[in-house]
């Protein structure tokens, strides 16, 4: 999700920035530093020059993105210290002043989703998704996202029920589990198992070689089994498909690790020469 805005601050080049017109500058200078900054990997110095050109003209679409982003690359994954929910909530407020002014940004909202994800705010994170695909229903990401935040509240509520049994999760459906677990399983996790693999089968639709949502669809299954624990038939159907999404998330892996080896290894005037940019 970064990685848009990344190659677009990547391909903006400093002469270009230096030239324009229509902003002050001041406003210019601190943006071609942090530019520069940023592309050095110095976040918090390309910080400090995006909040000066911000603060130079407030209304600069441009400057405020570029604050958020550089702000977002500080934001520490699963960490819930005070210094990186200060960081990650300073970048949701730059984005959410741009969603002021353009609500159906994208970008915007892909940077959002993944700063939710990063410190955890997983409700917030969904409804962010769920957005995005009300406004392209055809990214692939966002419905992988959604099923992969399923699977994990599926599973810690798995994790945690089974306890009360002194049982981990064996992958495999769980049998040893008591009939008041399974109950408890069946009624809290059939409707968010049922929306992450509709969601993961969605964004393999979208994307053939999706090799990350086959992985989380076979882990979504084998939570699927677990709520079988009335109907060993369907345990045994769900564990074989768990199976099956195994053997096609490593053959999309091993395809696209090729795939990705072959546009190494071709040298450019190959590419040319096939057409190709």
């Amino acid at each position: 999700m970064r990685l848009t805005v990344l190659l677009a601050l990547l391909a903006l080049t400093l002469p270009a920035i230096a030239q324009e017109t229509t902003h002050s500058r001041p406003a210019s200078d601190a943006l071609v530093a942090g530019v520069a900054a940023f592309k050095a990997g110095h976040y918090d110095e390309a910080t400090r020059d995006f909040q000066a050109a911000v603060d130079a003209e407030p209304t600069w679409h441009t400057a405020r993105l570029y604050l958020g982003t550089a702000l977002s690359y500080q934001v520490i994954p699963n960490l819930d210290t005070p210094e990186n929910i200060a960081v990650a909530n300073r970048a949701l407020d730059q984005f959410n002043q741009l969603l002021a002014s353009e609500p159906q940004d994208l970008n915007v909202l892909r940077q959002i989703a993944a700063i939710q994800r990063n410190i955890k705010r997983l409700d917030e994170a969904v409804d962010t998704e769920r957005k995005i695909l009300a406004l392209d229903p055809t990214d692939a990401e966002a419905h992988y996202t959604i099923g992969a935040i399923d699977w994990t509240r599926a599973y810690k509520f798995t994790v945690a029920t089974l306890a009360n049994d002194s049982l981990a999760d064996d992958g495999v459906g769980n049998t040893r589990m008591s009939a008041a677990t399974c109950s408890a399983l069946i009624s809290q996790n059939t409707p968010v198992v049922e929306d992450g693999i509709a969601e993961l089968t969605r964004a393999v639709e979208l994307r053939p070689g999706y090799d990350d949502a086959m992985q989380y669809l076979n882990l979504t299954y084998r939570l699927r089994a677990s709520l079988d624990c009335r109907d060993p038939a369907q345990r045994k159907q769900d564990l074989a498909t768990a199976g099956d999404w195994v053997r096609r998330a490593t053959d999309a892996r091993r395809a696209n690790e090729a795939q990705r080896e072959q546009q190494v290894s071709t040298p450019r005037s190959s590419l040319k020469a096939s057409g190709r940019p």
